[in-house]
């Protein structure tokens, strides 16, 4: 079941070498890509059924044709101010190591081939900001996009607790 937004997905160009290509997705103001390879597909959001003791980056799981997918709301794993679920709000199923999970973002923009001498190295701060599920910054079409290693990202310890949870 593809949203509205999903339906619109488009491939741009790469700008020279071999290229990946990279689901877009915004979360506030910022626009962050991901491999397409992870997708399994984008859904409209619906509420989820909410696990007791699970971080509040975990909004629940749903039943996704016979398998239960926690879902995790980006934004607050994320640090950003809460948004509103809106029917631009969808949720990206994802492959992330041997889990099938559920991404709530705000919007997804389109799909986007980069080679790999776009994706520049994320720059090191230093302090609270954690930068290790940043694989890089590209520049494409005039926008920064924050490329993300969503493996490193949502294969916390965390996740595994919901795992577990979800499987009791």
């Amino acid at each position: 079941m593809l949203s509205a937004p999903a339906a619109r997905l488009s491939t741009r160009p790469a700008s020279s070498g071999a290229a990946a290509q990279y689901l877009t997705f915004r979360l506030g103001q910022e626009e962050y890509g991901i491999d397409i390879l992870r997708v399994q597909e984008i859904r409209s959001y619906e509420q989820p059924t909410r696990l007791a003791h699970a971080p509040e980056f975990i909004k629940g799981v749903i039943d996704l044709r016979g398998v239960i997918v926690p879902i995790v709301d980006l934004r607050l794993k994320l640090g950003c101010a809460r948004a509103d679920y809106t029917d631009f709000t969808v949720v990206i199923i994802l492959h992330v190591g041997a889990m099938v999970l559920g991404a709530v973002v705000d919007a997804v923009a389109d799909v986007v081939a980069l080679s790999a001498d776009a994706i520049k190295p994320a720059p090191h701060f230093q302090g609270q900001v954690d930068a290790s599920f940043v694989r890089g910054i590209a520049a494409n079409d005039g926008r920064l996009l924050i490329v993300v290693d969503i493996e490193s990202l949502l294969s916390s310890a965390e996740m595994g607790l919901v795992k577990s949870a979800a499987a009791a």
